[in-house]
């Protein structure tokens, strides 16, 4: 039996929601449906969400649109949950911007992916989130590490250098390396909150020190997963290990093509019209929807 694990106290939680970013048939924000979607996740399982993340397409939101999300979501959910804003980018001016105005609009954080195409190295990696965190000291900060979307990754022993940072407080690890979270804890100990960037590697990575997910597929199977998390934490890995099964058709059928596209065609699947993702990216086709279907129909009925 492995121990139970004790969460940091800078942690956001075990099961954080990056939450899609609802849009009309004529492509603007859906403020109304965003705001129901975000209760419902609160109810069904998150104990944080994340907006303007990857799953939410940052990318193609404009900042005053970023603004009128948060407002709403935090009208919706209160202080319920904790409520971070994706705020990096691969400018460090401009990130540390948007970090501020996170923090001036009452976010509870902020994640800051490693910047994207300059493939800075790490000396630059370092001294970019050292930038943020000095600027903006009172707001806890998520690294977020994700080399197939930015071209470059950042080293455990980078995060390591930056544990003097004392908003510097948790890790999003979406590498898909299980010894990533060994180094990192070697590197930084208990006080970074490391977080699994994967739904399919969640029940792996906490065996080898994760404390939660930053989920997709908790839009679908949140109460499942937090549950699984739970088991795990208390020593029950045989029922956690019994979820982690259920749940795999779901969590790779969520990555069969680039993220959002499945996870927003799961959601209308299951009856949030929560439109299609902008351009560049597309809705889902009918083979994406056909692949989805039955694993949907299995998620009901388990």
């Amino acid at each position: 039996m492995i121990p139970n694990l004790i969460l940091p106290s800078t942690s956001f939680g075990h099961v954080i929601t990056a939450m899609v970013t609802p849009f009309g048939v004529d492509g603007r924000l859906n403020i109304p449906l965003a705001m129901q979607l975000a209760e419902y996740l609160v109810t069904h399982g998150s104990d944080s969400l994340i907006i303007c993340g990857t799953t939410g397409e940052s990318p193609t939101l404009t900042l005053r649109e970023q603004h009128q999300l948060f407002k709403a979501v935090r009208q919706a959910v209160g202080n319920q949950v904790n409520l971070l804003v994706g705020t990096g980018s691969n400018a460090t001016a401009e990130t540390i911007e948007r970090t501020k105005e996170a923090a001036h609009l009452g976010a509870d954080g902020a994640l800051l992916v490693v910047p994207y195409y300059n493939k800075p190295p790490q000396d630059g990696l370092e001294a970019h989130f050292r930038a943020i965190a000095k600027e903006v000291p009172s707001l806890p900060l998520m690294l977020y590490n994700i080399p197939s979307r930015t071209g470059c990754s950042l080293a455990p022993e980078t995060v390591g250098r930056l544990m003097d940072l004392t908003n510097i407080v948790s890790f999003k690890a979406a590498s898909s390396s299980i010894e990533e979270i060994s180094q990192l804890r070697e590197a930084c100990g208990e006080r970074l909150a490391i977080y699994s960037g994967d739904d399919e590697l969640t029940l792996p990575l906490l065996i080898v020190g994760a404390i939660g997910v930053v989920s997709v597929a908790s839009h679908l199977a949140g109460r499942q997963i937090n549950s699984m998390i739970k088991y795990f934490m208390a020593g029950d890995n045989t029922a956690a290990l019994s979820i982690h099964e259920k749940l795999i058709p779901l969590f790779k059928g969520l990555f069969i093509v680039t993220n959002p596209i499945p996870v927003k065609a799961a959601l209308e699947l299951s009856g949030w019209f929560v439109g299609g993702p902008r351009l560049p990216l597309l809705s889902a086709n009918k083979y994406i929807r056909e692949s989805l279907s039955p694993i949907l129909v299995t998620l009901r009925h388990s």
